[in-house]
């Protein structure tokens, strides 16, 4: 474990914003780094079920499901909303991983091996709380995760925990076993709630330029690097 200074969602964004208006493919690198996380995790033969919200963290978990499944992985998806990361999903399909719908998924939820929860990202910096088709999916797969009949790889941070203070509003939260978070240590995955729900923390350093003077608290994770 590595010893290493977190920040807030804002701080984050801020550097992300050159990186990404430089053209530099900070999805797909995260993306590359969560399938391989998730291939140390996955047992031979396991099934994964991708959960996607529209944004930026369902982009990373649909396009890490597409490396799975061209692998040969059983890959379901299920949509929080109607719409999704468009490329990610082409990838996903592409790969001859699968939509299904949130029942049928509840129905199986004992065969898959890993939920990657692709819900909700940094963005939700007010309010935690999980709503709509978010909140349905996270209720239904909710008891066999809590049964430990499946473990939960979440991206970036758990949907539903404040990025910045580690807050939830309720108990609907996926809690996850491996959390892999981009680019740097998010400040709300060491306080409060977010020990408890984060599991192991996997940074993937992204490159960042985040002054260590101007973290706001600091945690333990499993440094990654990727190209």
């Amino acid at each position: 474990m590595t010893r290493v200074p977190a920040y807030t969602a804002a701080q984050v964004r801020a550097a992300e914003a050159p990186l990404l208006a430089a053209g530099e493919p900070l999805m797909q690198r995260a993306a590359a780094a969560l399938a391989d996380v998730l291939r140390q995790e996955l047992p031979p033969g396991g099934r994964v079920l991708v959960v996607a919200g529209r944004g930026d963290n369902g982009g990373d978990a649909l396009f890490a499901g597409a490396a799975l499944a061209a692998e040969g992985t059983a890959v379901d998806i299920v949509q929080t909303t109607d719409a999704a990361h468009a490329q990610g999903l082409d990838a996903a399909l592409a790969a001859h991983a699968r939509v299904i719908a949130l029942d049928e998924a509840a129905a199986a939820d004992p065969a898959y091996a890993l939920i990657v929860d692709g819900i909700v990202g940094i963005g939700a910096t007010g309010d935690p709380a999980l709503r709509g088709g978010a909140r349905e999916a996270v209720a239904a797969l909710l008891p066999a995760v809590r049964r430990g009949d499946i473990r939960v790889i979440a991206v970036d941070l758990p949907s539903g925990l404040q990025p910045d203070d580690g807050t939830v509003a309720d108990d609907i939260v996926l809690p996850a076993s491996v959390t892999v978070t981009f680019g740097a240590l998010k400040a709300g995955l060491v306080r409060d709630a977010g020990p408890r729900l984060a599991g192991r923390v996997v940074l993937v350093d992204l490159g960042l330029d985040l002054p260590a003077g101007e973290a706001v608290d600091d945690g333990d994770v499993d440094l990654l690097r990727h190209p």
